[in-house]
């Protein structure tokens, strides 16, 4: 079964004052791998740091705020959705638009069905 990677862009949200050319959206990698791990769902973010957490919580942070670890998850407006990474290091919230997650997680359940449905003809038929 293949990965699935999307490119996105989401805007990094803090509250420090910027410049415009930080205000932009950056590039951020969203990845999907049913042969490691069929229950989770990974977020590349431009400093080179991937997070690494449940689809389910994606799934419902679309709908309402989610999580309560590393990683929460809630709607912002009809259109926009923030993802909040908690570490050591401090926090990033990241702002995505809520189309590009819901095609992201589509994407995903269309690859976990795929590979039930290669799995299912794989088996042998027992009489």
């Amino acid at each position: 079964m293949s990965v699935v990677e999307q490119y996105a862009r989401a805007h990094i949200v803090t509250d420090a004052d910027q410049v415009e050319e930080e205000r932009t959206a950056v590039p951020v990698v969203l990845r999907y791998d049913p042969d490691s791990d069929p229950r989770s769902v990974r977020v590349g973010l431009p400093d080179r740091h991937e997070w690494t957490f449940s689809r389910t919580l994606l799934e419902q942070g679309l709908r309402a705020p989610a999580g309560t670890g590393e990683v929460r998850v809630w709607p912002c407006g009809r259109v926009q959705a923030i993802v909040e990474f908690h570490s050591a290091h401090g926090v990033s919230v990241v702002q995505f638009e809520s189309k590009t997650l819901v095609r992201f997680l589509r994407r995903t359940y269309t690859a976990t069905t795929a590979k039930a449905s290669a799995t299912a003809r794989r088996q042998p038929v027992s009489h």
